[in-house]
């Protein structure tokens, strides 16, 4: 899991540690966790939805919405 540096509410799963297919232009990106195959996504999250994202593009991004 990362988050981007250039944008505070973008996030991302991505398919290796490196995030190397990570979209640049919202670089740099900081990794900020892991997610094992026994572990529930965030957010209640689709498993199913983030690996197929993957599978095609290689990330999935995600926003956090604004509090407030």
């Amino acid at each position: 899991m990362f988050t981007s540096q250039a944008k505070d509410d973008l996030h991302a799963f991505a398919g290796d540690e490196s995030g190397s297919k990570l979209p640049a232009k919202y670089g740099p990106w900081g990794l900020t966790g892991t997610l094992n195959s026994r572990e529930a996504p965030p957010h209640k999250f689709s498993r199913r939805a983030i690996e197929s994202a993957i599978s095609a593009d290689g990330f999935q991004l995600w926003r956090m919405k604004s509090k407030g």
